[in-house]
């Protein structure tokens, strides 16, 4: 059987560059994974901030033995961005990851990645992107495990990417929420998303935890965490097991998931290590066990029907 891979999803936040830097300095130097996200997913205002670091960055993270996989937008909206986007599309020896489907028409005929905010949900789809040269797809967060059993089974060469940690993004606009919720506007928006490293939280009016804004994007309040099902996962057809950074220990956070995909430790230690470090933490895994998706199944390894 094929060892399972660990990759670490690009930083969704608006982190500043020397947040930014040392994240990816202890990536390449301290975290056991197989693949690296790099790029900016969310908002293109952000990308001149640190895209002029991505060169060291990429060297530094390929020189340590990672794979680095170039991450693009979820919503390109201008012109300009399609710029970028075909600039980026001219970039050799890189797998890049396409989030908008304008993406992948620019990179169709090479090898590249579909990433899990375009919708591969049935085997049609999947063959499709792999005829268009995608050596790896990402699949969308509110996939059940039958769904995900159909399409691990169907594929041929292609890898199977399921995300087994972090917020959930749940929807992405051409308005900015962070901007608007501080009486500003878009174009003016300060950068406010930057003063809330892992999204700006959101209540309902009886004080629950119900969202998390990003800028332009959505997230669950809760963190998706599937290391119960790591083993169904497998079984399924999954090989590449994804976690989304957050201004958590991340290194830690890496390391429980590497010691939990190479049977070391099992759910309930990873849990239980989790909330040691941040006890606040809210887990959900009801998309994969068709509930509610901010559901939590309470049978920590209670198989999936």
């Amino acid at each position: 059987m094929t060892k399972s891979r660990l990759a670490m999803g690009p930083i969704l936040f608006h982190w500043d560059e020397n947040h930014k830097k040392d994240f990816y300095a202890k990536v390449a130097d301290e975290i056991d994974i197989d693949t690296v996200h790099v790029g900016e997913v969310v908002c293109a205002k952000r990308m001149p901030f640190f895209d002029k670091y991505l060169p060291d960055i990429i060297e530094r993270l390929q020189a340590a033995g990672k794979e680095v996989v170039l991450s693009t937008l979820a919503l390109v909206m201008s012109e300009r961005e399609i710029a970028q986007l075909r600039e980026i599309a001219q970039m050799p020896d890189l797998l890049i990851e396409a989030n908008d489907v304008s993406a992948f028409g620019l990179l169709s005929g090479r090898p590249h990645m579909i990433g899990p905010y375009i919708n591969t949900y049935n085997e049609s789809t999947l063959e499709y992107f792999a005829s268009k040269g995608a050596r790896r797809i990402s699949l969308p967060w509110e996939l059940p495990m039958s769904s995900i059993a159909a399409l691990g089974h169907a594929r041929k060469s292609t890898e199977i990417e399921v995300q087994v940690f972090g917020r959930v993004p749940l929807a992405i606009s051409a308005r900015c929420y962070s901007a608007r919720a501080h009486g500003l506007h878009k174009d003016g928006c300060r950068y406010v998303c930057g003063d809330a490293p892992d999204g700006m939280d959101v209540a309902t009016l009886d004080a629950t935890p119900f969202l998390a804004v990003n800028g332009l994007q959505t997230l669950s309040s809760h963190y998706i965490e599937l290391s119960a099902d790591v083993d169904h996962l497998k079984a399924a057809g999954v090989e590449v097991f994804r976690i989304s950074p957050h201004n958590l220990d991340m290194v830690q956070i890496a390391t429980l998931y590497r010691q939990l995909l190479d049977t070391k430790i099992d759910s309930h230690e990873l849990r239980d290590r989790l909330h040691q470090m941040q006890s606040n933490l809210a887990f959900s895994d009801g998309f994969l066990h068709s509930l509610p998706g901010a559901a939590l199944k309470e049978t920590l390894g209670q198989p999936v029907e």
